[in-house]
């Protein structure tokens, strides 16, 4: 059968080419899933039972020594998952929830420039968290890591903001540390949060997770 110069290089290519492709490195996110679930953890239950599950996540590494770095995302997946092993579910959603809602402060405190601290909750709301959901979608590696967000305001007097993280690494049922940190900052700088609903859920088979607060005007 006739072959060319072309078709054996080809052969010979595919017979060099790896079985599986390089590893890609692993997704970078932002330390204070770590930091403040540790802080919860102490606050809610004590520095020993911190130290119990941070060990149990495989991270003893961090404890008194916090990360001040970006880290990798699959450290935080492990210590959320120790803390739904390790605590009854009730509890572990309000450690989650509490370290969400630190987390959102920390932010607050840290990531949002003061003048946008002053000027945002003096705009109505339609305009506020439109402006928010933009900046959030700027820094989205702080709390999707490898996943992907979108964000969008559908309304202006009640506005609704819907977020949405497709593949969510840090997804549990129910999301309570994102819907925290969401809950934390729009209810700071946009409006009274009038409820947070959590509608889909990587954790529970979905392909994103969906967080939608309904907001009101600030009196």
């Amino acid at each position: 059968m006739p072959t060319s110069d072309n078709g054996l290089a080809r052969l010979f290519a595919d017979a060099e080419r790896p079985e599986t492709p390089p590893a890609r490195p692993p997704a970078r996110i932002g330390p204070n899933a770590i930091i403040q679930t540790g802080e919860a953890l102490s606050a809610l239950d004590g520095p020993g039972a911190a130290r119990l599950i941070f060990e149990a996540a495989g991270l003893g590494r961090y404890i008194g020594v916090v990360p001040t770095t970006m880290i990798d995302e699959r450290e935080p997946v492990a210590l959320f998952a120790a803390v739904q092993a390790t605590l009854p579910p009730a509890e572990a959603d309000r450690v989650l929830a509490d370290a969400g809602h630190r987390t959102g402060h920390y932010i607050l405190e840290n990531r949002i420039p003061p003048i946008a601290r002053q000027i945002l909750p003096k705009l109505p709301p339609g305009l506020s968290s439109r402006l928010l959901v933009s900046a959030i979608a700027r820094h989205a590696w702080t709390f999707a890591g490898s996943g992907s967000f979108e964000g969008r305001v559908t309304g202006w007097t009640r506005p609704v903001v819907t977020l949405a993280i497709a593949a969510n690494p840090l997804a549990t049922a129910g999301c309570p540390w994102h819907g925290a940190v969401f809950q934390r900052l729009f209810a700071s700088l946009c409006g009274n949060v009038g409820s947070v609903r959590h509608s889909q859920c990587c954790a529970r088979g979905d392909g994103f997770c969906v967080t939608q607060l309904s907001l009101a005007p600030i009196p």
